[in-house]
Order: C-alpha cells, then structure tokens, then sequence
C-alpha cells in the first residue's frame, strides 16, 4: 500500500540510489585506467617479478635486428661474473678514444651467508620512454636509462672478436642474443671507461669466469657484431658489473648502482664515473 500511495517518492528514492552506484562504478573504472597508464609506464604490476618485467620491456623489432635468433623463455643458471671494482691502468692505449673514468674505491667483494636484500632502480625524474629506446636501437628498455651514455667504438682484432663471441657464451649463452649482448657490452664499457686495451685485459681484470672453451653459437656471434661493429648497445647505460644471485649472494653488487635483470642475471653500474 506505501508503494502505490507513495510511488513518486520511492521512484525519487530508487533513482537517487542507482545513481550513486554509477557514479562509483564511474569512479572506481577510472582509477583502473590510471593505474594501468602508470603500470604500463615502468611500474612493476601487482606479482610482476623483474624478469617478467625486463622481457615485457624487450625491443618489439628484436626479430629485425637479429632475425636468426629468437628470445628465450627460460631460465638456465649461468656463471656467475663478478667484475674488480677497480681497475688497474693499462699499459697501452685503447684502439679508440675512451672517455676518461674516476678512479673507483677499491672494495672486498664479499659473499654474505645471510639473504642479500636486492638493490632497486633510481627512480626516473621524469616519465621513462621506452619507445625512444628502442627507436634507438637498444634491446631492453630500463626504467633509469643514462641520455649521457655514450661509448666510443671499440674496432676488435680477430683475436679479440673470437675470444669475446667464446666469452659470451660462457657468460651468458643461456641468455640467447640478448643475454650475449649484454656481456659484449659490459666488455665494451671496460674498454671505453677503464682503458683496457684487448679482451683479455678485461676477462683478467675484471674477473670475468665464464669459461671461453665451450665454443660459440650464432646468437652470441651476432651479439659481438651488433655491439662492436654496428656500435650499439644492449640498454641505454654503463654495465660494469654482473652476477647470477642464483649461484651466490654478492653485497658488493648489490651495493651499487642497479641497472636491470634479465632472466636470472642482475647487472650494476658503479656510483661515479
């Protein structure tokens, strides 16, 4: 009998309240779609681990630029490289024109019994383009990219060349092109930033301990050419240093200035050129 007697008013009432719920479907619709701009824009997604997250950021035309060699989905453990976190003075000059670096402080690298907490990325003072980074041609796109890198070319002697594409393998042949890449480039910053006049000179000083008697494949051949002789790189900083936490825990690494992690491999710049 209220309803019929009161029927203006319970529409009045009825309508009022269906407009409340859609307003807040509206409102809650909207925060999803922030959210997802900001996610989509370098924020790590609910679950998202870092090696999901660095082959979301994986170059979109990785198939033109290496077309023989496809990205891998799996994960192999590999050796782990640790890089001195000063290096001596060469005795001859690079083959190129390399940029001058500070001096590093000399630190132990040291292997902690406990759990190493992991370093993260300096975040961006400004939105992060990953197109641009691609468009430049660089394999990964990171989310604290350096605009001031840049690396000399660095010309290879055949010896070089054969004992850096064995080098990759044995680093990082789990990691296909990509992987292989990423240890060219670390190898071709130690040359640029340190001065090391040959491949050998790095794999020394800096403790390299991949094994360079496994041979090579395509993919790491194709990595060397790509960051040497097309002088590109893998992403758009200074790797200078490199470690599996899988095989050991490192404090040192993780002390310095984190760059990204692919598949199981995390890699760091060091603080201070």
């Amino acid at each position: 009998m209220s309803e019929v007697l009161n029927g203006g008013e319970t529409m009045k009432f009825f309508n009022k309240n269906v407009n409340r719920v859609l307003s807040v479907i509206l409102v809650l619709l909207s925060v999803f779609v922030v959210l997802q701009v900001v996610c989509s824009n370098g924020t790590l997604n609910a679950g998202e681990t870092p090696k999901e997250s660095a082959m979301a950021r994986v170059n979109p035309n990785i198939q033109k630029i290496a077309p023989t060699t496809a990205v891998p989905t799996t994960t192999v453990p590999v050796e782990t490289t640790t890089a001195k976190p000063k290096a001596t003075k060469a005795t001859t000059q690079p083959q190129t024109k390399a940029t001058k670096a500070t001096k590093a402080t000399t630190q132990p690298i040291t292997t902690a019994a406990a759990t190493v907490p992991f370093a993260t990325a300096i975040p961006p003072k400004e939105p992060v383009d990953y197109q641009s980074q691609w468009d430049a041609g660089y394999l990964v796109a990171i989310d604290n990219p350096d605009k001031t890198y840049e690396c000399a070319k660095v010309t290879l002697t055949d010896e070089d060349r054969d004992l850096l594409e064995r080098l990759c393998m044995g680093e990082f042949g789990s990691g296909g092109f990509i992987g292989a890449a990423l240890i060219a480039q670390s190898v071709k910053d130690a040359m640029c930033f340190d001065g090391y006049p040959t491949v050998e000179s790095v794999i020394k000083n800096c403790h390299y301990t991949g094994s360079t008697k496994i041979g090579t494949n395509d993919a790491c051949i194709q990595a060397v050419s790509y960051i040497f002789d097309e002088n590109k790189d893998a992403v758009q900083h200074r790797i200078m240093y490199m470690y599996n936490p899988d095989m050991v825990q490192s404090a040192f690494h993780e002390s310095q200035n984190y760059i990204l992690t692919y598949q199981t491999v995390r890699f760091f710049d060091r603080w201070g050129y």
